[in-house]
């Protein structure tokens, strides 16, 4: 590994979302001249919620942005609290915490809240951030990238960063297989007024699907529900709110509170709980890929934000320590790939347990992955 470098680069990131953006503020602070193509016209965003794991905010103090990520969100005690189907406490873990006494182990965060944050960032570190425009084609050669992008423009960057989604077109351009697969389940996500109880993570398991609640605000939580099914119904968006309380119409006592409170369709989002990993290099030349577009687990781990925030850092990181784009993008793949592949293998693993019932054996293998998630990459 060579020394410490200091050339800022030209750097074309593909994807505003939360790993395209945490991207390009880490490369900002290291004095690159970034540029975020986000391929939706109003920064809009699926799903109310996320919860930000140890490694997120590790991740994110690196940035300069825990703090205010505590701010808007709740800061949760740490528990994850795993409940029968009438409400009975079964099991509990300690999330590890990595930032130390004093400072948040974990924080929910509605997702346009945290998008906002990173928005807010990006531009304040001199990101260029443009909307309804993604990325043609690609055209390498060995002193760096031509792009051209859907409004016909044709621009030269030193780097590409495919941060653009489990679908990701840049993925497609650079042939890197990744496609993603079907688990098996449906997930189902609802904005509710917080209970006072919940000021931390609980799960709940059904007879047929898991749910669960995460505390995003002072005054808003999310309620989550995982539904197994091979062949997914479609539902109208007026229909989602009845639907999401039928399938939790076998829970009872904390759980049947929650599900009380699920009464507005606007308030409900349905989405396929997919996964994909390339078991490989994450990069070809000068483009690399991060976040789901390289690995994408089931949302059972509550990670896929984390591990996809560690690797703007850390790609950055390795910007920093070789002296070419090439070295640097090599070094990155092979640091992240072991930690990708853990994290989408287990995911995995728990959504299997939970098509087979085995919801309690899912619960102690989520505490395994947060435990190995907490180590440092």
């Amino acid at each position: 590994m060579g020394a410490k470098q200091t050339r800022h680069r030209s750097v074309l990131v593909v994807g505003g979302g939360v790993g395209g953006l945490a991207t390009a503020i880490a490369l900002a602070r290291r004095g690159d001249e970034v540029e975020v193509a986000e391929l939706k016209p109003d920064w809009s965003v699926a799903g109310w919620g996320l919860l930000l794991t140890g490694p997120a905010l590790r991740s994110l103090d690196a940035l300069g942005l825990t703090d205010a990520c505590a701010a808007e969100g709740y800061a949760t005690s740490g528990e994850a609290v795993n409940c029968d189907s009438s409400g009975e406490v079964k099991a509990t873990f300690k999330v590890p915490s990595v930032l130390g006494e004093g400072r948040p182990v974990e924080i929910g965060l509605a997702r346009p809240v945290l998008l906002n944050i990173l928005r807010g960032e990006a531009e304040a570190r001199g990101v260029r951030l443009r909307t309804g425009l993604t990325v043609d084609t690609l055209a390498q050669d060995p002193h760096g990238v031509t792009a051209c992008l859907s409004n016909g423009e044709e621009r030269r960057f030193d780097l590409v960063v495919g941060a653009d989604g489990i679908r990701s077109a840049v993925r497609d351009l650079l042939g890197q297989s990744g496609k993603p697969e079907y688990t098996g389940q449906m997930v189902w996500r609802a904005l509710v007024p917080r209970p006072d109880w919940v000021t931390t993570v609980h799960t709940f398991n059904g007879s047929q699907h898991g749910a669960g609640v995460i505390p995003i605000s002072d005054t808003r939580a999310y309620v989550f529900l995982t539904e197994n099914t091979p062949e997914p119904m479609v539902y109208s968006q007026d229909e989602l709110a009845d639907r999401m309380v039928e399938l939790m119409a076998d829970l009872s006592g904390r759980a049947a509170e929650l599900r009380a409170a699920i009464t507005d369709p606007e308030d409900v989002v349905r989405r396929r709980v997919e996964t994909c990993l390339i078991d490989g290099d994450w990069h070809v030349g000068r483009v690399v890929l991060v976040g789901d577009a390289a690995h994408a687990p089931s949302p059972q781990m509550t990670s896929g934000a984390a591990l996809a925030i560690e690797d703007g850092v850390i790609l950055a990181e390795e910007l920093d320590r070789n002296a070419t784009v090439e070295d640097a993008l090599r070094a990155f793949s092979s640091r992240r790939l072991e930690r990708g592949r853990h994290l989408v293998n287990i995911s995995v693993e728990i959504a299997e347990m939970y098509i087979a019932g085995r919801l309690l054996e899912a619960f102690q293998l989520l505490r395994d992955g947060h435990a190995a998630m907490a180590r440092r990459p």
